[in-house]
């Protein structure tokens, strides 16, 4: 693992009007080889950075850092990247700007070409949120990139997972605390809403049923609850409800390029594509997936048969972990 770096972006412009200076913090593992021909992108997650994709790129596994130069993007809002937490007046707090998903695959894209002189992309791996970002390189980038695979993830938010994603962010807002944006200290009893909503969300029925906790040390319902509200805790308010706006405005074709087509979005991801869903999953289910796979060329709809819920990506289930390096390993084969 190699020292966290960032690129300045000066004076860009987001799609959201907003035009700032910007840091895209990122983090690398491996090594670039002299033709700059092992590079692999594994972009973040909803409340994660950088060294919390590691589970997907270690010794051992498909992304092995040995064989590969993994370059890990940090999410903007996510605490490490410009955000409302790190970012100065007018746009720090709630002033922040929307960070659409083309905007951090735009700036992601000038990172590779601007400090690493890369053109070309073996793999772009995304978990959840990764997995939209993941879709949107494959759109914006089909000739850099010669595959995606999207993790519990989808091209476009779902009116089901928006609605989801809508109300953990109003529970959060409804804390005194959070005092619309500009708090002083942490908005408690907000963040702890936010991973109350969320956690029944974040497994599955099944989970749940089956005790499937049991597996990752935790004992009752109640273990799970605190697991996801210790998670959250760890991020700023402002930059959970940053990222959960990237969230909620997720299109791949909501940009110049598409004009809001997504079959035309979809039908350019050129790129070999493997998407896997959770079967459990109650964010991106995989009847969305399916119908999104029908519309790429070179794409195959390969589920994850799991009852983690949408935790079938995040790393803790052997199994799971075996069925998407089997999936990478094919497309780095």
């Amino acid at each position: 693992m190699n020292e966290p770096a960032v690129h300045d972006i000066a004076r860009y412009t987001t799609q959201s009007g907003v035009t700032l200076d910007l840091k895209l913090a990122y983090r690398t593992f491996g090594e670039l080889s002299a033709a700059r021909d092992n590079v692999i992108i594994v972009p973040t997650f909803y409340g994660g950075r950088d060294v919390d994709t590691a589970y997907m790129h270690a010794p051992g596994r498909a992304i092995d850092p040995s064989r590969y130069f993994v370059i890990v993007p940090n999410m903007f809002g996510n605490g490490r990247s410009s955000s409302p937490s790190n970012t100065p007046p007018p746009y720090g707090c709630s002033g922040f700007p929307v960070m659409s998903l083309y905007d951090n695959v735009v700036c992601q894209h000038r990172l590779l070409t601007e400090v690493f002189d890369v053109r070309r992309v073996r793999l772009v791996a995304g978990y959840s949120m990764g997995g939209m970002q993941a879709y949107q390189w494959g759109a914006l980038y089909p000739e850099m990139v010669d595959a995606i695979a999207p993790i519990c993830g989808s091209a476009k938010v779902s009116d089901h997972n928006y609605l989801f994603v809508d109300s953990a962010r109003g529970a959060l807002m409804l804390d005194p605390d959070w005092k619309d944006g500009c708090y002083e200290r942490p908005p408690l009893r907000g963040l702890l809403a936010f991973g109350r909503v969320y956690a029944a969300w974040l497994f599955s029925a099944d989970f749940m049923r089956e005790k499937l906790y049991r597996r990752i040390g935790l004992q009752t319902r109640q273990d799970v609850l605190k697991l996801t509200q210790q998670y959250f805790l760890h991020n700023d308010a402002n930059d959970l409800l940053a990222m959960a706006q990237t969230w909620l405005s997720a299109d791949i074709s909501a940009n110049p390029v598409f004009g809001g087509d997504l079959a035309a979005a979809l039908g350019a991801i050129r790129s070999r594509a493997i998407v896997m869903p959770g079967t459990t999953d109650q964010y991106f289910p995989v009847a969305d997936n399916a119908a999104e796979v029908a519309q790429m060329p070179r794409a195959e709809l390969r589920p994850i048969v799991s009852g983690w819920g949408h935790g079938a990506g995040f790393g803790m289930a052997a199994e799971d972990n075996a069925h998407i390096d089997r999936a990478l390993a094919e497309l780095l084969d």
